[in-house]
């Protein structure tokens, strides 16, 4: 068996485990085998594009045909820092290997990461141990049934088993985005039971502000909810309702760009002759970087002429969004518990830390969620290292790796490369980060979980093959079955479960528009929502799920098992996505879990009882 020099993911190696806080104290632990003769180990430690400094470690002692060194520093400047080992003779390195093992290597390779933030960062203990709950506002419930448009070029959906209008013409199909099925404000409130039923604690809401597109990413007017959602005051009694219930709301705030229609860019001309696009004297102007050399004549978001880009750095729109009486403020005042960032990495650094500025002004227990798809400790843009979770930024992210992790296991992917990407994400997140992470398997972005897991593969096909496209029915039951091992992973891996609406009916769809869908609340399917709701329970009820330290027991074959534990208690999860009935140990007792099955085991650290849940 080869020697194995270190393992960050190993407390044996490297404690504590994952990043530190700024000023912490964190100990390295290096064997080396005798057989390789003298060498005189140095950690090599470079702050992020600074250059390496290198720190002699210390002989600890030897055990048989090995030799034990250590070292241990304590970072002050939050930031990334990445370390390698270097024996000193014959050129002789240790260098990150998969699993986060440890390599000798005398060419070159991949260093570890040690993620330094901000003492006394903090996050919501209120959001920790719940269950979030995502809705697209347009499509969940009409409470207010065939309301007229509030404007004319807008397509209302009576028909609510309709598929969503996907190809423009001039036919009377309607065309992307115009089509609008007439979910609401009182809808929402009107199914704060059901919600409450099911276990939620946290609503995300996609875009409320007024906009002339039903995803609502076209803000026209950020101080004002769209008129088809109902009034301000109807989101305030909303936020009132829901609290009743045990239940917070968070917005979704888009703040790189506008609409091209809308109040402040104007370039349809809806609201008159002012606006930034008609009026170079306008109050908005500063806003938006006019220049002939952009195709349409001024900047916007992925070429996209509806939506012009907004210059963050504007003075004045700083104040807009982040003053006293601002975007942040009018909907915190009216009962909101934070804001998930779109596009979080197309806004500066500086400006979110005016936003959670803005947001924690509110209150600590005030939400700031981003919207970043990769790793976002190590997230480059605009040439630039971001910052989001060292501690002035976001709370945390929306957590795409985690999402990636889960269906590649519940797909049959190596479940030890599986392994290791869930462990590096914890490894590199501070953990009052990690423990909020919103952890997801659909949302308005991808295709619905179902769909991954059990349709066709979509391969870039375009929307007139995703259209009407369903899965075979012989394949349903298993593509449920596979959801809820899937979900079973998000209820128990670190951070908050979101289920997207109506995945928890097995609602299918290939990407926008189909993945939003009306909700249909007609639906007899009971095969996921009673196990979800055991799911709820047993977070509320195992504190190792609350903030709990996590460990990959084994991933080999079909078969992760993992652990959590808490300040008081301990739970074994074990997943068998194979078609065989696995046998397996856990707190020295042997136990079953059924082909495609899930079970979790809990001990009080105290040992007295342990408790049985399982998944078939």
């Amino acid at each position: 068996m080869p020697h194995t020099f270190y393992n960050s993911f190993d407390p044996a190696c490297k404690t504590p485990f994952g990043a530190i806080e700024a000023g912490q104290e964190v100990t390295f632990f290096l064997t080396v085998p005798e057989n390789l003769g003298y060498v005189d180990p140095h950690l090599v430690l470079t702050k992020d594009k600074e250059d390496p400094v290198h720190y002699r470690m210390t002989f600890t002692g030897q055990t048989p045909q090995v030799n034990h060194f250590s070292f241990t520093i304590a970072p002050t400047t939050p930031g990334l820092y990445f370390y390698y080992f270097d024996l000193y003779t014959d050129f002789r390195k240790i260098y990150r290997g998969n699993g986060g093992e440890g390599v000798l290597s005398w060419t070159g390779g991949a260093s570890w990461q040690l993620t330094v933030y901000e003492k006394n960062f903090t996050t919501p203990d209120w959001f920790r141990n719940g269950t979030m709950y995502q809705i697209f506002p347009d499509r969940f419930c009409e409470g207010v049934p065939n309301k007229p448009m509030p404007f004319a070029d807008r397509i209302y959906r009576a028909d609510k088993t309709g598929e969503p209008y996907f190809w423009p013409t001039e036919q009377d199909d309607g065309y992307l985005n115009m089509d609008y099925y007439g979910g609401d404000f009182a809808g929402i409130q009107q199914k704060l039971p059901y919600l409450r039923d099911l276990g939620v604690t946290c609503i995300y809401l996609n875009p409320i502000f007024e906009a002339h597109a039903n995803h609502r990413y076209n803000t026209a007017n950020y101080l004002k909810a769209d008129p088809l959602l109902g009034t301000n005051e109807d989101f305030a009694a909303l936020c009132a309702a829901a609290r009743k219930e045990g239940i917070r709301i968070i917005l979704d705030g888009v703040f790189s760009h506008t609409g091209s229609d809308s109040v402040y860019f104007n370039r349809e001309g809806r609201y008159g002759p002012g606006g930034a696009y008609r009026d170079r004297h306008s109050p908005y102007r500063s806003w938006y970087d006019f220049d002939s050399g952009y195709p349409s004549g001024y900047r916007c978001w992925w070429g996209f002429e509806t939506l012009p880009e907004v210059q963050e750095d504007s003075p004045s729109y700083e104040e807009f969004v982040c003053g006293k009486g601002g975007v942040i403020d009018t909907w915190l005042n009216l009962g909101a518990s934070g804001f998930r960032l779109d596009v979080a990495d197309e806004l500066p650094d500086s400006f979110i830390e005016k936003i959670r500025q803005a947001v924690k002004s509110h209150g600590e227990d005030k939400l700031l969620i981003g919207e970043v798809w990769e790793d976002a400790t190590t997230k480059e843009a605009w040439g630039e290292r971001r910052t989001y979770l060292r501690g002035k930024g976001l709370d945390t992210v929306m957590n795409y790796p985690f999402r990636n992790a889960v269906l590649d296991y519940i797909r049959g992917a190596d479940v030890s490369a599986v392994a290791e990407q869930l462990m590096t994400i914890c490894e590199n997140y501070p953990p009052p980060a990690l423990h909020c992470l919103m952890n997801f398997l659909s949302t308005h972005d991808t295709e619905r979980a179902l769909t991954a897991i059990a349709g066709e593969p979509a391969n870039g096909q375009d929307r007139f093959w995703q259209s009407g496209r369903r899965i075979a029915p012989n394949k349903v039951d298993e593509g449920l079955r596979k959801l809820l091992l899937g979900y079973a992973m998000i209820f128990t891996l670190p951070g908050v479960p979101c289920v997207y609406y109506g995945d928890e009916i097995g609602m299918q769809g290939y990407r926008d528009p189909f993945n939003r869908a009306f909700f249909d609340w007609n639906s007899t399917e009971e095969r996921l929502r009673g196990p979800m709701k055991n799911l709820v329970r047993l977070r509320r009820s195992c504190d190792a799920f609350d903030g709990g330290s996590f460990e990959i027991i084994r991933a080999e074959e079909d078969v992760l098992h993992y652990r959590r534990v808490g300040k008081t208690q301990t739970a074994e999860i074990i997943l068998n996505r194979g078609p065989h009935l696995l046998a397996e140990t856990a707190f020295g007792k042997s136990t079953e879990v059924n082909p495609g099955g899930f079970t979790v085991l809990v001990e009080d650290n105290a040992p007295q009882h342990v408790g049985y849940f399982s998944i078939y």
